[in-house]
């Protein structure tokens, strides 16, 4: 292939790729300020409880089990290396490869519950100061209303 080819099939991909391209917004509905529509992106207590409480039964459940492989993989690369199987040197490197791979699906699974509980306090003290923000809104508003005769 030619490198004009080559450059050329980019091209077409390219245009092909930002033809289908469509980005999805809310309009501004003007005046600032004003409440917007979000469509369905709320936060549910429950909903990130449930998520944390998933990451976290996922990484107890399988660091048990994990460890359970990790250990019968190391037993069995260790007799087949005694043995003189060149195997046991694959089934060792596989083996680390294992321990690495659960290490880094474990520390997904603390970083998932630890960043969802953070959110979910953050969230709750969020909802306080708007619900005090609005109060103080509303006896402002009604101080107004007497000021003003109503």
């Amino acid at each position: 292939m030619a490198w004009d080819e080559w450059e050329q099939l980019k091209a077409d991909a390219q245009k092909r790729s930002a033809a289908r391209m469509q980005l999805n917004h809310v309009a501004d509905p003007g005046g600032g300020g004003g409440a917007t529509d979000h469509g369905d992106l709320t936060v549910c207590e429950k909903d990130l409880k449930a998520v944390g409480d998933a990451a976290f039964s996922l990484y107890t459940d399988f660091h048990q089990a994990s460890d359970l492989a990790r250990i019968s993989s190391m037993k069995a690369a260790g007799g087949l290396t005694d043995q003189g199987f060149v195997l046991g040197e694959a089934l060792d490197h596989v083996a680390v490869r294992w321990v690495d791979q659960v290490q880094n699906l474990l520390d997904a699974c603390v970083h998932i519950y630890s960043h969802l509980d953070y959110t979910q306090a953050v969230h709750k003290g969020d909802e306080e100061r708007v619900h005090a923000t609005l109060s103080s809104i509303s006896t402002l508003d009604q101080g107004f209303d007497q000021h003003r005769g109503y």
